[in-house]
């Protein structure tokens, strides 16, 4: 097993090297004002006999979680995408995953949505088939706290191991949370990230090696001023526990495909739905308007993951009239659930997920919009006539082309399978815009219409179908009637004048 701690500060938090202290197997952290990932590298052997078994069932699985609580980005942890759960699967050739659901509904609870792979995902859209990136299906929940996972970490991966226990605990304050398996490694990597300390403005932590076997690195940095636009820098103290006897200064660059978006290329976004929403709500993104390309051959664009109760129309979404008034340019990917007349109870997949590309107006004095219309499906009738209806906020960014040569995979916090990334090709960079800190939850809920259960007249919607749908056979039985006897007419017709 492998453990990477990596503490990033703010050049506004001062940093001394006397906040780190090494005693044999143990660093001690002292008021350190940083963001945090842990990352921890475990093989098959090491898992719990139930998840290993699911993982042999993968050619590759990611799990990403992502808070609905608002929070600051820091170089290099800036990629990001909707909250909730998603996962991103491709299943071993000619092998069932029927243990993936069952799993999921365990380790993360909820619902039982997630029946079978092959019912309950969808399919994710390549660039190319032959040089994917990604996995091939796509999974989306929501899913507001890890609770039921950090209790399924405490019973069964950590035992009697208490030191384990308090360290599953603060997945519950976790920001982000993100696990990959492949059939190549034959591993399965954890990575959680805390923007700050869970329990005060500053970490204070003891670090050790719980395990012979397992090889510990911590690492306390801050961004430096790269010499590459496409490059991110960091400075500052490693340790390896156990074999150094105190940190050691570090200087390294990295391309990057992830970046936090520059000022001048539009900072903050808002999200909300147009009011009243009805059956037809349209989300809004609100943008400043200095929301010019970091570079000019980047592009602006939107990735949303709707739940199956809502769906764009990809007609509507492609009459350029239309594209044009809403500030919108064109849709770039659909995937999913996209049946514009099947109600709820016929839908099968989780929902569907929607890539546009935004387009930016010219000379506007403050901010602008994009307006996204949706629809909803018919959804089952209940008391009172509404049912909530949850929508993760969308990620916007900046879509740009890097240089001939460029190897992202060199970057050591790089996170891919993201739902969109692998809709564009391998040397795209992305400039993340962030939501606005003023917003209380990174979801938005709308009341959905639906028939009214305690309605006064609900009970004659019965009676009323009833009586429609038998005068309709009766209206189709009457002139099948009429048909016969007409044909029967001219039958007894055409024997007459034989017969004369």
């Amino acid at each position: 097993m492998k453990e990477r701690i990596t503490f990033v500060h703010g050049a506004e938090d001062a940093f001394k090297p006397e906040q780190l202290r090494i005693e044999k197997d143990t660093l001690y952290v002292k008021s350190l004002k940083a963001a945090r990932e842990d990352r921890v590298t475990a093989s098959l052997y090491e898992l719990p006999q139930e998840l290993w078994r699911v993982l042999k069932q993968c050619h590759e699985l990611h799990i990403r979680w992502v808070s609905e609580n608002s929070f600051p980005s820091i170089s290099p942890f800036v990629s990001t995408i909707s909250p909730g759960l998603h996962v991103f699967f491709t299943p071993q050739k000619n092998r069932s995953a029927d243990l993936l659901c069952p799993l999921l509904h365990k380790t993360f609870g909820g619902s039982a949505e997630c029946t079978f792979p092959e019912d309950t995902f969808t399919r994710v859209p390549m660039v190319s088939e032959r040089f994917a990136s990604s996995a091939a299906y796509q999974y989306y929940k929501r899913l507001p706290s890890l609770k039921e996972l950090v209790t399924y970490i405490q019973q069964k991966v950590c035992g009697q191991d208490d030191s384990c226990k308090v360290k599953a605990n603060t997945l519950n304050h976790a920001d982000y949370l993100d696990m990959d398996y492949d059939t190549i490694s034959q591993s399965l990597v954890l990575n959680a990230f805390w923007h700050v300390s869970p329990h005060s403005d500053a970490w204070e932590d003891k670090i050790n090696i719980r395990q012979e076997s397992t090889k510990v690195e911590v690492g306390v940095l801050a961004n430096e001023k790269p010499t590459q636009p496409e490059e991110l820098s960091l400075g500052g103290f490693l340790a390896i526990l156990g074999e150094d006897a105190k940190p050691n200064p570090t200087l390294f660059s990295f391309p990057s495909r992830h970046h936090v978006s520059p000022s001048t290329s539009g900072a903050n976004y808002s999200t909300t739905f147009m009011q009243p929403t009805g059956l037809h709500p349209a989300l809004r993104l609100t943008l400043p308007s200095l929301t010019e390309p970091p570079s000019q051959d980047c592009a602006l664009h939107t990735y949303l993951t709707l739940p199956s109760s809502l769906f764009p129309d990809k007609y509507q979404l492609s009459a350029p009239n239309f594209l044009a008034s809403n500030n919108l340019h064109s849709i770039r990917s659909l995937s999913g659930e996209t049946d514009l007349e099947a109600p709820i109870w016929a839908v099968s997949k989780w929902g569907s997920a929607l890539l546009l590309e935004l387009a930016p107006p010219k000379n506007e004095p403050t901010q602008w919009h994009a307006d996204i219309p949706l629809h909803q499906r018919y959804l089952r009738p209940t008391p009172g006539g509404e049912t909530p209806l949850f929508v993760p906020w969308p990620i916007v960014f900046w879509a740009c082309s890097s240089d001939e040569g460029t190897k992202m995979n060199n970057n050591p916090f790089d996170r891919v399978n993201l739902g969109y990334d692998g809709l564009f090709g391998p040397r795209t960079m992305f400039y993340h815009l962030q939501p606005t800190n003023r917003a209380k939850a990174l979801v938005e809920e709308l009341k959905g219409p639906v028939l009214d259960l305690d309605g006064p007249n609900v009970g004659w919607v019965g009676y009323g179908t009833v009586i429609i749908v038998l005068l309709g056979v009766s209206w189709v039985c009457l002139i099948l009637v009429r048909v016969v006897l007409r044909d029967l007419g001219i039958g007894k017709a055409k024997g007459r004048r034989k017969t004369d």
